[in-house]
């Protein structure tokens, strides 16, 4: 799997999206929420403008947020901007603007989880980290599943505690740096997909996305426009983000 793993990520590796030519730890995390369930594509049209706006923590941290919201409109899940506002608050005030490198203060962050924090930790600091997401899944589990999957029952569901020492040993055995691993590991996985691999609904943690349409998120995106365009405070805003 390496081999074909290098090659790909050589010839078709997407080395030109923004976020893969900083190791800023405020411009990573900002790449992370935004990426987090939504398209890459949307993400492209949204990171330039929104850093444009918000270059440091410091910046983002003392702008209304009515102002943050206004800028994350498009990219859906708009508690993603609260917690980014929150944790450039934190690193502001708690971290005298330094973004911490130890992988529990990153998950104590606002909306930071255990992938989240690794992502960060990979991508900014270049750490040794074994996580996992859904275009990684699809590539371990194409290439070491798939036998035991149409071997036995159509049931079968493969767990990510089956994945992860796999994970860590191809992430040592590659002899890659760990931020260019794991962006060959996403590059790679998003093209199998695209080429018909669908194979993730074999995993023991997959779960359908639920429709938009028709969905409470729906309707408090709708709600949260109309309270941006009527001008409501920071504090209106704040309490439909949390309902």
């Amino acid at each position: 799997m390496l081999k074909e793993l290098k090659k790909f990520y050589k010839i078709q590796g997407r080395h030109d999206l923004p976020w893969r030519k900083t190791r800023d730890p405020y411009k990573i995390l900002v790449s992370e929420l935004m990426l987090q369930q939504t398209q890459v594509a949307r993400v492209l049209l949204k990171y330039k403008q929104f850093l444009k706006v918000f270059p440091t923590f410091k910046s983002l941290a003392e702008a209304p947020l009515s102002k943050v919201l206004g800028e994350w409109q498009g990219l859906g899940y708009n508690r993603r901007a609260k917690f980014l506002q929150q944790t450039a608050k934190i690193i502001t005030e708690q971290y005298k603007g330094k973004f911490p490198k130890d992988i529990l203060e990153i998950e104590k962050l606002p909306g930071i989880g255990p992938y989240t924090a690794r992502a960060i930790s990979t991508f900014a600091f270049n750490n040794l980290e074994v996580f996992i997401e859904t275009n990684i899944r699809t590539v371990f589990t194409h290439h070491y599943f798939s036998e035991k999957i149409s071997r036995l029952n159509l049931d079968t569901k493969i767990a990510d505690t089956e994945i992860m020492p796999l994970i860590e040993r191809d992430l040592k055995k590659s002899k890659m740096e760990p931020r260019d691993f794991y962006a060959a590991l996403m590059d790679y996985g998003s093209h199998l997909k695209t080429s018909g691999v669908r194979i993730n609904s074999k995993s023991k943690h997959y779960t359908k996305q639920s429709k938009f349409e028709g969905s409470t998120r729906q309707k408090r995106a709708a709600k949260l426009r109309q309270l941006l365009e009527a001008g409501a405070s920071d504090a209106e805003l704040a309490k439909l983000l949390h309902s």
